[in-house]
């Protein structure tokens, strides 16, 4: 694909997939962490077409307690593919800044919906987001875009890659192994290196010619690194090994979506998080040392 030239940015101030108050404020910290300016300075014309309106939680009732919000969400995430639809199918590259995990639903459906297929991804997460309604030990949707979204056909299991997994609930570990999901825990990342893990899920999500939609959790990094996120995990990625693999994924030439959610500046410190997520977001549309 090469690097885009047009880059596309939409802000998705969504907190209702989570119980925690804070991530709806995710996209004005990257923002304020001088996102624009330093993609113009990479080249990158950029297009911002702000942010969606989100409904607040106090004027809607909470629905099913087995997936909180889950209309309100679903009704958000239509109106994101809409627009990420519209970004593709115009030559653009979406840049989607969340909000809770959950807007994910509404960007992979409306990748799919502009490419005609599903996108090859890796989906970079302490958790695996795979949890349904029934299985949900929390009720929280932020827990289950990844199965709604292969409900839905917008991602298929043979091309997708969990990667930066540390806490997992029971139900989803039954699921991915019956869905044959290649996963990458920190365990397996400590033993094997970022370098192997970073070049076989590029092999994984990239294979029959797909691109790759990367859909990055603030919280795969280790909250020593990222403190200003929605559920910290002790254990998670270094900055140098969440750097080498975004840089890996830019160095391929199959990223053609992107995606940084869960960052709760209410958590943060001097926004330190939104400020590595821009960082990231750099290295993995093409940002080197030299």
């Amino acid at each position: 694909m090469g690097a885009p030239k047009r880059i596309e940015i939409v802000g998705v101030p969504m907190d209702l997939g989570a119980n925690r108050r804070g991530v709806d404020m995710g996209p004005s910290a990257v923002r304020y962490a001088r996102l624009e300016e330093q993609l113009r300075g990479m080249g990158f014309e950029i297009v911002d077409r702000g942010n969606l309106s989100v409904p607040d939680r106090a004027a809607r009732s909470q629905e099913a307690e087995r997936a909180r919000y889950v209309a309100i969400v679903r009704e958000v995430c239509d109106e994101l593919a809409s627009t990420v639809a519209d970004i593709v199918e115009s030559g653009g590259f979406p840049l989607v800044l969340g909000g809770d995990h959950s807007i994910a639903m509404g960007t992979l459906a409306g990748i799919a919906r502009a490419r005609g297929a599903a996108p090859g991804l890796v989906w970079v997460d302490a958790h695996a987001d795979i949890n349904s309604p029934d299985t949900s030990p929390s009720g929280n949707v932020h827990g289950m875009p990844l199965h709604f979204a292969l409900d839905t056909g917008s991602v298929i299991p043979d091309a997708t890659v969990l990667l930066g997994l540390r806490d997992v609930d029971p139900p989803e570990k039954e699921t991915i192994r019956a869905l044959g999901v290649r996963t990458y825990t920190m365990s397996e990342i400590d033993r094997h290196g970022i370098d192997a893990v970073a070049r076989e899920a590029i092999e994984v999500a990239a294979g029959d010619g797909r691109t790759i939609h990367l859909s990055f959790d603030m919280d795969a990094i280790d909250p020593r690194e990222a403190p200003g996120v929605g559920t910290p995990v002790k254990g998670g990625l270094t900055y140098r090994e969440a750097h080498q693999l975004l840089e890996q994924i830019a160095a391929s030439g199959r990223l053609g979506s992107l995606e940084i959610t869960e960052i709760n500046p209410i958590l943060d410190v001097h926004n330190q998080t939104a400020t590595l997520a821009v960082e990231l977001i750099l290295s993995a549309l093409g940002k080197t040392i030299l």
